[in-house]
């Protein structure tokens, strides 16, 4: 069998949440199957992280916006590779395309209501697009892949689509995640010391950064030791309205905002982390969950959509909405040793669940059963 695989943003230098899922799935493909033929689709870019081989093949397309590139030029160019099956990776796809498709539907975000307050025209372009194709193609899948029970409950309930359309496979994470016993002082690229607080955050709202925020002011009025803040990839002016729409700027001296951190650095930044803080209103998954658990950091996570279901039941969950909540349980894992190294190796544990060969297993089964 011939399969296309949409992986349009995988060769971009700076990756983030789809990207990775997609090209951890397709470097597990090309190890567990040498029988089927592959054609993935790409965009020129710096990071030419997948290779050739006898049955991958990387097709290159250039176009000048995404719509452009998914609407046109893929289809044509699936169509010219003669592929049998196409996998679109990023919960949108061609309206227009003669070949049988299988959708990665990652959320519904884009049917819920928008925060009016989200300024970014990448995100409220990305929103609109979305809201424009989906519902258009979606009868036209033949399966419909999610990343969590969570979310298959969501799409089915409000999009009235039958179980038997729909597939769940968890994501993994990658190996190299894992308790490093010398982490080569990679930390100092981005702060000073060990034994800060890690929180990946960003303008996105679900992201929850601002009220993050007011529970580590919050954290630092009542902590002994004041361990700084280690953020990545937040924009300045986002972070500086944010400190005068709620007075903390007493925080400023602790925070350290390097920009973007390689994925190659993470595990070192993980692991020398006091604590992880995963405090989203809302996930699909939560791939950074699984990396800080398999770092062996205890991670602070939410109560809500996905991340209880994949941090299991003895994961630390709070509800994101309650600043205090947070703040309370970064003075808990500060004050009792004991706590805390019970959740570290409860974190341990559960990571082992998951991995992308099980991911990458399940999906060759899907395109099997499709065929």
């Amino acid at each position: 069998m011939k399969i296309g695989i949409e992986a349009q943003r995988i060769f971009r230098a700076n990756k983030h949440g789809m990207d990775y899922v997609v090209l951890q799935e397709i470097l597990q493909l090309q190890q567990i199957d040498h029988e089927n033929e592959y054609f993935v689709f790409v965009k020129p870019g710096p990071d030419r992280c997948v290779s050739e081989s006898a049955n991958m093949h990387i097709v290159e397309l250039t176009t000048p916006s995404y719509p452009l590139w998914e609407q046109w030029a893929l289809p044509r160019a699936a169509k010219k590779a003669g592929v049998q099956l196409l996998h679109c990776t990023s919960n949108t796809a061609p309206i227009r395309c003669s070949i049988p498709l299988v959708l990665t539907l990652h959320d519904i975000i884009f049917l819920e209501p928008r925060d009016k307050a989200n300024k970014s025209l990448y995100q409220n372009m990305g929103w609109f697009y979305r809201r424009l194709v989906v519902p258009r193609i979606l009868p036209r899948c033949r399966r419909i892949i999610t990343v969590s029970q969570f979310e298959l409950r969501n799409i089915v309930g409000k999009l009235h689509i039958p179980e038997e359309r729909m597939a769940m496979i968890y994501n993994g994470y990658n190996e190299w995640f894992r308790v490093l016993n010398d982490t080569h002082d990679v930390y100092k690229k981005y702060i000073p010391q060990k034994g800060y607080i890690f929180f990946l955050g960003n303008t996105d709202p679900k992201k929850n950064t601002e009220r993050t925020l007011i529970a580590y002011a919050r954290y630092l009025e009542r902590s002994a030791v004041k361990r700084p803040l280690l953020m990545a990839d937040l924009d300045r002016h986002y972070l500086d309205s944010i400190i005068s729409r709620n007075h903390i700027g007493h925080i400023r001296q602790h925070l350290h905002m390097p920009g973007y951190i390689p994925n190659s650095d993470l595990p070192a930044i993980y692991n020398d982390a006091f604590c992880f803080l995963y405090t989203s209103l809302r996930e699909s998954f939560g791939i950074p969950l699984l990396e800080g658990m398999a770092c062996g950091t205890p991670v602070i996570t939410s109560n809500t959509s996905s991340m209880p279901e994949i941090g299991g039941p003895d994961a630390i969950l709070v509800n994101p909405e309650q600043a205090d909540e947070i703040a309370d349980m970064l003075i808990r894992l500060e004050t009792d040793p004991d706590f805390y190294q019970q959740k570290r190796e409860v974190g341990l544990q559960r990571a082992r669940l998951f991995s992308w060969q099980r991911t990458a297993e399940q999906l060759l089964s899907l395109y099997h059963e499709i065929a």
